[in-house]
């Protein structure tokens, strides 16, 4: 019996926080430095979470019958492997995204929205630590800069696992209440993460964090007032942001905001790569060229760009963009079955945000979203395998799949009324 309780612990949202940020934690630093450490950091990846199966798969695996679309987007790069012109490629990087998501959604069912703010807190930590102990600056061949990039081959990266690390730390510390040891540890990661975000120079990070953490202060105004009063004061600032935003755009404010990062309109050369891609994407504009099957060694046109951009790898290289970079690998089905997943895990959280009286798990899983969907016109976070993006966009969209967990009225997080244990589907 005692053995029983044990491993019961293990999948219960009430009962597993230590096992759970643990297992957060170490797969942040896995996304982070799996280039690095090889297939053992990718075994111990699957590791914390796929033996979850074993002590009660219908609890941990769920039913998604009717949330197939969930896995659209996978099933189609599987498809793709019957017209890549890299199949071997193909067939090996769709099953990889397939075990990706799965993982994602045994840690959506078994950890609590708190205990997922703690594993991010110190994975994120954990992964600025190591790139500011063993990290390197890299000089930009295209705008004759200088850039800390951590640990990491990409200032980028190691921007977005900053603004992780804020974001996480400002929802721990002001969204759920965490107190004691977790208030230091969230203070101390804001502070490592806004020093990297600074060191890296990233005008992307900087811009998205920002906004990031207005949006979060704005929803915990928002929560505030009652549902009707919640909407009409959200659409009001919609309509607000979006005239301000043209009105801004129209009078040279984001020349002036590249200006200060050092960036041209070209963004260093990105709206060339757009153009690149676009050019691409229409050889095969219904379903592409194939999962990961354009960024191969030996094909002309990746080798072209990869000469052109001072990618001496010749690898890790992206059109920095998720639709563009989607639409030639999988066209237009794959793009619609991705911004699917994607825009209604936004949506649906959002719904939440403004229509429950209080809705903590929302709020934090919506402002990550937000993240993303602003990050995806710039950068390709949520189409790879064993990356820090695609695990939370399946885990904030597999939550919608359970019902919300209903919270008391009080100051701070408060205890929900009801289990947080995944409920059946």
């Amino acid at each position: 019996m005692p053995m029983r309780i044990a491993k019961a612990s293990l999948i219960d949202p009430d009962q597993n926080a230590f096992y759970g940020t643990m297992a957060v934690a170490l797969s942040l630093f896995v996304f982070a430095y799996s280039s690095r450490f090889g297939q053992i950091s990718i075994l111990a990846y699957y590791g914390v979470w796929l033996p979850l199966v074993l002590l009660d798969y219908r609890r941990v695996l769920g039913n998604y019958v009717r949330f197939l679309w969930i896995f659209g987007f996978a099933a189609f790069c599987f498809l793709s492997v019957f017209w890549s012109p890299a199949p071997g490629i193909s067939l090996r990087t769709a099953i990889q995204y397939l075990t990706h998501i799965i993982c994602a959604l045994i840690a959506m069912r078994t950890l609590s929205i708190a205990t997922l703010t703690r594993g991010a807190i110190c994975g994120c930590a954990v992964v600025i630590l190591y790139s500011l102990l063993f990290g390197v600056y890299h000089f930009d061949p295209l705008d004759g800069s200088y850039s800390f990039v951590g640990a990491f081959a990409s200032k980028n990266q190691l921007g977005f696992y900053a603004s992780l690390g804020l974001l996480f730390a400002y929802a721990g510390i002001m969204v759920l209440r965490l107190g004691g040891l977790w208030l230091l540890a969230g203070a101390g990661t804001a502070l490592l993460s806004a020093y990297s975000l600074l060191a890296s120079q990233s005008a992307t990070s900087v811009l998205t964090t920002v906004l990031i953490l207005g949006v979060l202060a704005g929803l915990q105004v928002l929560g505030r007032l009652a549902p009707t009063a919640r909407k009409l004061l959200f659409a009001g600032g919609l309509v607000v942001l979006v005239v301000g935003a043209n009105a801004a755009l129209g009078l040279g404010a984001m020349d002036a905001v590249l200006g200060i990062f050092g960036k041209d309109s070209t963004l260093t050369g990105r709206t060339y790569l757009w153009q690149q891609g676009i050019e691409a994407a229409r050889q095969s504009p219904i379903i592409g060229s194939g999962y990961q099957g354009y960024w191969v060694q030996g094909f002309p046109e990746a080798e072209r760009l990869w000469e052109e951009f001072y990618i001496g790898s010749r690898s890790g290289f992206h059109f920095h963009n998720t639709y563009i970079e989607t639409m030639v690998e999988t066209g237009v089905i794959g793009t619609v079955l991705l911004c699917l997943v994607l825009l209604t895990g936004f949506i649906g959280h959002l719904k939440r945000v403004l229509h429950e009286r209080r809705s903590p798990e929302s709020t934090v899983l919506f402002s990550v979203l937000a993240l993303l969907l602003i990050r995806s016109f710039v950068e390709i976070d949520i189409m790879h395998p064993y990356h820090v993006g695609s695990f939370l966009l399946y885990f904030s969209v597999g939550k919608l799949t359970l019902k919300s967990p209903a919270y008391a009225a009080m100051p701070g997080l408060g205890q929900p009324i009801h289990s947080m244990r995944p409920h059946a589907i």
